[in-house]
């Protein structure tokens, strides 16, 4: 497997000569499937992506809560209303499961918000989109979602154990929030002729931002071989990002939508659809701070985590007075 990466992916990834004695058999560990946990060796690279990529997305889960959350009190039926509830706490519990799988490689769950809210550390561009009707609640749930259970459910066969276990829950309960997103999809498509133009234009506004989600073509990707290398990464992005659109253009026909591409075409020979690729200058600009919602994303994010001081100040005081009584106790 090694051998394959290296010849497939040429430079980014050592040669098992430039490896020492600890690299090599950490990688051959990796190659034999095992899995690697905290208290094991690891390369410094190695823990410097794992660190990097579960922080990122343990900040995509609790800033992705923020769209949907601007739609909790206009949901149009109490059931509505619950169910999207109960996605918005999965998406805090996401969050949760991957900071303290990230702790696990030494790195604290204060580091990683104080990264996030400086600007270091970066969320999926996604959720610098608005959501500006309530179509845009299916079109999260089927696509965002759909995308993210797409780049999720090969992570359970991750090489780091506490990133793989923990994407066992989420990836179920991503199940759920695509299935409830295309219900939604569902009632507006078959509604009246307003409502499916509403939906029409979710879609159309949602559907290249997805494609984004999986990153830029592996060609340009700086981070891909290595971390395929080592299994942090399952899959290539243009892989999952041509998986994604093979099984979301037919449920798009059904629904009775246009996927918003005059390129899209079924292509025999490859068995999958040929597709436009997103506007990367957009990605990159997102990225780098200037999407619609980038700055009103960050000012939440920032506003909470100074209105809850409080909350943490006592929650330290209650622990150190209680360390003390019990040392003195001692």
């Amino acid at each position: 497997m090694y051998a394959q990466m290296v010849k497939s992916t040429g430079e980014g990834v050592k040669s098992p000569e430039d490896m020492t004695a600890e690299e090599r058999a950490f990688q051959e560990r990796i190659d034999a499937g095992e899995k690697i946990e905290p208290k094991d060796w690891m390369p410094a690279g190695y823990r410097k992506t794992l660190i990097r990529q579960i922080g990122q997305h343990a900040h995509s889960e609790i800033v992705g809560q923020l769209p949907e959350g601007n739609w909790i009190t206009r949901a149009p039926t109490l059931e509505r209303k619950a169910i999207l509830l109960a996605k918005v706490q999965d998406e805090a519990g996401h969050g949760l499961y991957l900071y303290c799988a990230a702790e696990t490689l030494g790195v604290s769950r204060d580091e990683l918000t104080e990264d996030l809210l400086s600007g270091k550390m970066k969320y999926s561009s996604i959720f610098n989109y608005p959501t500006l009707t309530w179509a845009d609640m299916g079109a999260v749930g089927w696509l965002v979602d759909g995308a993210a259970i797409m780049n999720q459910v090969p992570l359970q066969r991750t090489s780091f154990g506490p990133y793989a276990r923990a994407m066992v829950r989420i990836c179920k309960e991503e199940s759920f929030h695509q299935r409830q997103g295309y219900d939604i999809m569902m009632k507006m498509a078959n509604g009246t002729p307003a409502q499916k133009r509403m939906a029409q234009d979710a879609l159309n506004r949602f559907w290249y931002p997805s494609l984004m989600m999986f990153g830029p073509s592996d060609q340009d990707s700086v981070h891909s071989a290595q971390s395929m290398a080592w299994k942090i990464k399952m899959n290539t992005n243009d892989e999952l990002r041509q998986k994604f659109v093979d099984q979301t253009v037919p449920q798009a026909e059904y629904l009775g939508l246009t996927v918003p591409d005059e390129t899209l075409a079924w292509n025999d020979d490859k068995g999958g659809y040929d597709f436009a690729e997103p506007d990367w200058s957009e990605f990159f600009d997102v990225i780098k701070g200037n999407g619609p919602c980038n700055v009103e994303r960050l000012a939440a994010r920032n506003k909470a985590w100074d209105d809850g001081k409080w909350v943490r100040d006592g929650l330290l005081a209650h622990a150190e007075k209680r360390a003390a009584a019990k040392v003195a106790a001692e």
